[in-house]
């Protein structure tokens, strides 16, 4: 009954705010202005016998490791005080050489816990094979009360310090390409038109559902950062499918969109509720209390209401919406997680 009543005060908040404008900036991307993900792989030392205790991967690390510090170990080197790891981290866009960094830190062996640990000098390489950062440092498991649920992942904030650059001359670009998160024709239309209108001429071109392409004004040649400034707070009403995701297993329903029903009849269990044209036909006394009768072209708003009435369930709803859509009576689309 709870999971009824939130989804009507979903649909009620989309009707509200169907209309709310939404600034640019929220709702695309710059191409080239992104993460890029780095990763490593490193050895975590001074844990308190809680490390890997061996193996081949660790016993050549560690003789690696003392063989460049001037060290040759003649027997296979063994601790339960080190442990394997792999070491991520994401660049950031328009990252300098000295930035530093946070690192996620994963036990690969056969380590019960990092805590306490410290991450030896780590290179850290991008997709490219380059190496663009270096980390080390003491971890954090999130402290030893809560860190205990997953002991053997650790972070280590400011861990690594950028040592390479991802070469970007942002501010010498001629056009721009802007991504939409969530691809829609009539959003990308609305976008270039509120970018041409503020702009005063036709400089922004939706090339399909998700790319509007964007020539630099002459009079923003160099100075691209206040261009983008000045269009990601340009507001842009924005359109979406009416859509339904249906997660079975939790029992959860997500509706959004303009969801309307055409004329049809249900009947499910105990239920029964008839959508027609003639609203007056809810008048009549000799109907039974469970039949209930609203105007055609309806809402789903109006159905989840009336579903409420009746005290259906989730299990309920998720049928008949089913049961809908195959009648051809929904408009809108059903997604299945």
């Amino acid at each position: 009954m709870q999971n009824l009543i939130l989804i009507f005060l979903l649909l009620a908040s989309t009707n509200t705010f169907a209309n709310k404008a939404s600034r640019i900036k929220d709702l695309v991307s710059v191409k080239g202005v992104r993460e890029n993900p780095l990763i490593g792989y490193g050895l975590v030392i001074g844990l308190n016998g809680t490390g890997d205790g061996g193996g081949e991967i660790v016993n050549n690390s560690l003789i690696k490791m003392f063989q460049k510090l001037g060290l040759n170990p003649k027997k296979e080197v063994s601790s339960k005080n080190v442990a394997s790891v792999i070491v991520t981290a994401k660049l950031p866009p328009f990252g300098r050489i000295g930035q530093k960094i946070d690192v996620t830190v994963s036990s690969i062996g056969n380590a019960s816990s990092l805590a306490g640990g410290t991450l030896l000098i780590t290179p850290l390489k991008g997709g490219d094979g380059k190496i663009y950062a270096v980390s080390n440092g003491a971890l954090s498991i999130g402290g030893l009360k809560k860190g205990a649920e997953f002991p053997t992942t650790g972070l280590i904030p400011s861990g690594a310090t950028i040592e390479r650059e991802v070469p970007l001359k942002f501010h010498e670009k001629e056009s721009l390409r802007l991504s939409l998160h969530n691809p829609d024709f009539t959003t990308a239309a609305r976008i270039e038109k509120i970018i041409n209108q503020e702009l005063g001429g036709k400089f922004a071109a939706s090339r399909d559902a998700t790319t509007i392409d964007l020539i630099i004004p002459t009079n923003y040649k160099r100075k691209v950062v206040q261009l983008i400034a000045l269009i990601e707070n340009f507001k842009v009403i924005t359109d979406k499918k009416s859509k339904i995701v249906i997660n079975e297993r939790t029992g959860t329903l997500v509706m959004g969109g303009d969801i309307t029903l055409k004329a049809v009849a249900i009947s499910h269990g105990d239920l029964t509720i008839e959508i027609k044209g003639d609203a007056g036909g809810g008048g009549d006394n000799d109907k039974p209390n469970r039949l209930y009768f609203v105007d055609k072209k309806t809402s789903l708003n109006d159905l989840v209401k009336s579903l409420n009435a009746f005290g259906a369930t989730p299990e309920d709803l998720i049928s008949i919406l089913h049961a809908l859509k195959r009648n051809g009576s929904l408009i809108g689309e059903i997604e299945l997680l």
